[in-house]
């Protein structure tokens, strides 16, 4: 089975490029929910948040150093960073990945 974020990745799909690194890929997501909505993944396949382990975490707090960098460089100070995990908590691509969304008041409870 392919993933779709591992291909953004090698490139043999297009995205919208945010900005990247040797460990992750940042992209403008394709039906925002925001004014600003944005991916940030690891370039190394994790499945879901359920899969992070101790030999790949380090990853992750690298995901969330990327996403306090580009949230500054665009001026953003109030974001909201989601990340579903399994298809009945909305993921649809199974790959992991954390969504930035900002430009407009998030309301609570969410979904």
């Amino acid at each position: 089975m392919s993933c779709l974020f591992c291909s953004i990745v090698s490139g043999d799909v297009p995205s919208n490029k945010v900005y990247e690194d040797e460990l992750v890929y940042a992209f403008y997501d394709i039906d925002p929910q925001a004014p600003v909505h944005f991916l940030v993944i690891p370039k190394e396949h994790i499945p879901s948040a359920g899969a992070v382990t101790p030999e790949n975490s380090a990853v992750v707090a690298h995901c969330f150093e990327v996403i306090a960098q580009v949230t500054k460089e665009l001026g953003i100070t109030d974001f909201r960073v989601v990340s579903n995990c399994g298809l009945q908590a909305g993921q649809s691509v199974p790959h992991l990945h954390f969504h930035v969304l900002a430009g407009r008041d998030m309301t609570w409870p969410p979904g």
